[in-house]
């Protein structure tokens, strides 16, 4: 009987200037728990992946089954051609060019796609789309996560995974503005907030919610199947 082999999800990391462990403060290469757990709970193997060379992107993506763009900092607003809001973190330019450049690559191979928090900004950003850069309400305090409702958009691929009305784990204070090329919004908050966008026509998804900090695996264990989808 052939053991079924289980897909390698690449997720991408932190890189910071120092990391503080033992008697050890060195530069490392870093993700939550929460991102891998996640995945290995939804049937995959989780693959951490350091910023690298953009030049690289694509032939990482052509090693993986799947791809998670995980959360962190405010994506450079120069990226979608608009000033500096005061309130925007201060850049992050080599992770914002490798995670555009995997994000790209996953588009152009077909390869199935979870944007999470900035990872959804950035499929938005790398479609052409544009960032609301300060949003209240959607994040209480620094270092803790609020929780709120998101309601599907009936017909999505979103409302297919989870086709009911949820209280999601939520950490962000920009969202999307416009649009991207041809993304549609699939969830959205009380206040209208669009809290998942995606592609018709490839498995590439965005949730603005964090569900590596909650129990729903749902939204990983549609990535994951459909990366069995397509071996």
């Amino acid at each position: 009987m052939t053991r079924r082999r289980r897909p390698v999800i690449g997720i991408s990391t932190y890189l910071e200037r120092e990391t503080r462990w033992g008697v050890w403060a060195l530069e490392a290469a870093l993700l939550p728990a929460g991102y891998p757990r996640l995945v290995q709970r939804a049937g995959g193997i989780a693959a951490m992946l350091p910023p690298d060379e953009p030049r690289h992107a694509a032939d990482v993506v052509a090693r993986l089954d799947g791809l998670v763009i995980a959360g962190g900092p405010d994506v450079d607003p120069s990226r979608y051609g608009a000033p500096r809001d005061p309130r925007t973190g201060p850049p992050a330019t080599e992770r914002d060019a490798w995670e555009l450049a995997l994000t790209e690559a996953a588009l152009a191979s077909g390869t199935p796609l979870l944007g999470i928090c900035r990872g959804m900004q950035l499929l938005n950003v790398a479609l052409g789309g544009t960032l609301t850069q300060h949003l209240d309400g959607h994040a209480i305090s620094p270092g803790t996560f609020a929780h709120h409702p998101v309601t599907p958009v009936p017909g999505t691929r979103y409302a297919t995974l989870v086709p009911e009305r949820t209280s999601v784990p939520t950490y962000h204070h920009q969202c999307v503005a416009t649009l991207g090329r041809d993304l549609i919004p699939s969830a959205h908050a009380q206040d209208g907030t669009v809290e998942a966008i995606e592609l018709p026509d490839h498995w590439a998804l965005g949730v603005q919610w964090h569900p590596e900090m909650g129990e729903d695996e749902r939204v990983m264990r549609g990535l994951v199947k459909a990366t069995e989808e397509l071996r």
